[in-house]
């Protein structure tokens, strides 16, 4: 269908784009200029990527086998390219824009509390529980294991959203895992629907899906972790009350 083959064309662009840019920020020098200006690129890219991974999952949807024409089992085409999809889709979306709006409101951190961020982490984890409940009756173990990822990130993003007061530069810490987590979620999707299309036989390999999100997931601790040591760092060395030593 010439809807499904653009909406997979503009799809493999924009994908590619953000796939190849994530490592221009991630290796750059912090808050510089390389840094900054390629991650707005990356983000936005990633943004694209996932709005047009909406269509295809919407189209996936409503004709499952004339999109798919290689199964002829429409509820695994539906379960997979359709609900799983619109999932990764969302969260994709959620991320890329919650990395880039935590750090822009760093120093006003009430404006995170905007009603279209909040939403966003809403609808990932709706569609995360949806992906959920159709693997399970599809008896599919990536479906049902997938979506653990947007049930969680989804109540963390939220509690940091709704947080009076967060702690010393945890918005770093945020904005590090809201793009490396769309990184890993389009990293992921590339890796998994690729590989039903080029290798049927390995599309439901569990070592093909869980690469992404190992490698982003030891990323991201390392990165917590520098994080919390400096701000222990600059906890001890602040000034005690006077007469204190």
């Amino acid at each position: 269908m010439w809807l499904f083959d653009a909406l997979v064309a503009l799809h493999i662009v924009s994908g590619t784009i953000g796939l190849v840019t994530l490592w221009v920020p991630l290796f750059a020098k912090k808050g510089g200029a390389l840094h900054r200006s390629w991650g707005r690129v990356f983000a936005r890219a990633l943004t694209v990527t996932g709005i047009i991974a909406v269509g295809i999952s919407l189209v996936s949807l409503r004709w499952p086998l004339e999109t798919h024409p290689w199964s002829d089992d429409a509820a695994l085409v539906r379960g997979l390219f359709g609900w799983m999809m619109l999932y990764l889709a969302t969260l994709t979306i959620t991320l890329a824009r919650y990395g880039m709006l935590v750090i822009r409101n760093r120093r006003a951190h009430a404006r995170d509390r905007e009603s279209l961020n909040v939403v966003l982490q809403i609808l990932t984890f709706l569609t995360a529980a949806n992906c959920l409940w159709h693997g399970v009756e599809l008896g599919q173990p990536v479906m049902m294991g997938i979506p653990a990822v947007g049930l969680v990130i989804s109540v963390l993003n939220l509690r940091y959203i709704f947080r009076e007061t967060p702690l010393a530069n945890e918005w770093l810490i945020q904005h590090t895992r809201g793009l490396v987590g769309a990184g890993i979620s389009v990293y992921t999707a590339f890796l998994a629907f690729g590989a039903v299309n080029l290798m049927p036989a390995h599309a439901f390999n569990p070592i093909l899906w869980a690469t992404p999100t190992v490698l982003g997931m030891t990323l991201l601790i390392f990165h917590q972790g520098k994080v919390v040591l400096q701000r222990r760092r600059t906890r001890g060395a602040a000034p005690g009350p006077a007469g204190i030593a």
